[in-house]
């Protein structure tokens, strides 16, 4: 009997071995798919709130400061930026008919698009659109391994066009964040007389002409360039802010809106009751009697010198946790759940005040490979709040011949044919 049992119970313990072993790889390859996917990194995360931190671990005002003044900071900078240029056209913006520039461009650009760069300077690109608008343009280049012929074509054309600024840095996605601070150190070093500087990938559009008025009106456009705006449109302002964060009464733009320009008829001071409690709509109207504004075109609106603008099109995201993203980040990387308010690298917009506190503030800033995010941290290292506009598309909008009015930036225009033939439709009908 016992003879007969043994082969039974072998066979019991053999198929109790399988199924643990079964439920062991089955549990092994759910654990894999969940660590894969980020599900236990998000459980590390740290949570994103005032406290945020990142290196250097420290207030870097005073710092920036030094440096703005030539001085030397208490604390030496962690990046100094060390990077050799191969062309640098110092005196691309000297112009002897304009002591200032209105916009300077700096298009991050690959070495082996020259198509690409050829269609932006037949187009948007093109410095002399506006013969009373002082502009420039610059193409933002890295290097090729072993690519002697690139690199003569890239000479050739440096001395042709005369815009092109080139860094000893190999041009790979994950240096784009050495590209974009190429173009700051530049802009800082040789190009310091603009009010505005607007970097931009080489595969969009851009309506310089919606560049303009947006920079007239930042807070308002398009709408000012719409229907005329009346009093309600206050309550429309304050809740545009309220999805940023911001207080629409202390936001900069908006002050300088509600205090310098005329709102045509309706906003005139007679059409204001004088029981309202709206502290907004109370601002208005004293600052209308003041200044006795009548009939100002929000044309002549100027924003003063020292405004830090850093505008585009800002997300508020989390990081990519799962490991087969072209995002991913560790939280040795980045520990938190959330990043800082940042604008998509693809086209942005700087006051030459932001750009010069974000450049000195990089420097505190320990190298990020996204270039949108590294920006992100050294504005709020520097409590420079992102400005949001709808008009800066990250995506390709879908074109007609008619929607692209308001527009000042589309992504995706990777083909020059395209490129031209859209700027060009929409020059004409007076749009770029």
């Amino acid at each position: 009997m016992t003879s007969f049992l043994t082969p039974y119970f072998k066979m019991c313990l053999k198929l109790m071995v399988r199924i643990r072993l079964k439920h062991a790889c089955t549990t092994v390859g759910i654990i894999f798919i969940l660590d894969f996917f980020g599900v236990f990194t998000h459980l590390f995360e740290v949570s994103f709130d005032d406290s945020f931190i990142y290196p250097y671990e420290g207030d870097i005002h005073e710092f920036i400061v030094a440096l703005r003044q030539n001085q030397k900071p208490n604390v030496p900078p962690i990046n100094d930026h060390n990077f050799t240029f191969i062309h640098d056209i110092k005196d691309k913006c000297i112009e002897p008919s304009f002591q200032t520039l209105r916009v300077v461009f700096l298009i991050k650009s690959a070495v082996e698009n020259y198509n690409r760069r050829m269609a932006i300077r037949n187009s948007w690109g093109f410095e002399k659109r506006f013969s009373d608008v002082p502009l420039k343009t610059v193409f933002l280049l890295g290097t090729h391994i072993n690519d002697n012929e690139l690199l003569n074509k890239i000479n050739f054309e440096s001395l042709v066009y005369h815009d092109i600024v080139q860094a000893d840095f190999l041009d790979t996605y994950y240096n784009n964040t050495i590209k974009t601070m190429m173009g700051f150190k530049w802009a800082v070093k040789y190009c310091a007389n603009s009010k505005f500087y607007m970097f931009v990938d080489d595969d969009i559009y851009i309506s310089v002409k919606n560049v303009l008025r947006f920079l007239r009106n930042p807070v308002l456009y398009p709408d000012y360039l719409k229907d005329t705006i009346k009093l309600k449109d206050v309550e429309h302002l304050r809740n545009r802010f309220k999805r940023s964060g911001s207080n629409v009464t202390k936001n900069p733009f908006v002050q300088q809106n509600l205090l310098l320009n005329n709102y045509n008829e309706t906003m005139n001071p007679k059409y204001v009751s004088e029981n309202t409690n709206d502290k907004t709509i109370i601002m208005v109207k004293r600052n209308l009697e003041s200044k006795n504004v009548k009939k100002r075109q929000v044309f002549d609106f100027e924003l003063p010198d020292d405004v830090r603008l850093f505008a585009g099109f800002v997300f508020n995201s989390s990081p990519h946790r799962y490991k087969s993203s072209k995002w991913y980040v560790s939280l040795k990387e980045y520990p938190y759940n959330m990043w800082p308010p940042y604008i998509t690298a693809g086209v942005y917009i700087l006051s030459k005040e932001a750009l010069m506190d974000m450049y000195y503030a990089s420097m505190y800033t320990k190298y990020f490979r996204f270039d949108d995010i590294f920006l992100g941290i050294a504005a709020r290292k520097v409590d420079i709040e992102p400005f949001h506009c709808d008009e800066f598309h990250f995506y390709k909008k879908d074109y007609t011949k008619y929607n692209y009015k308001y527009v000042i930036s589309s992504h995706g225009y990777s083909n020059p044919d395209e490129l031209l033939a859209v700027w060009n439709e929409q020059k004409a009908m007076g749009n770029a």
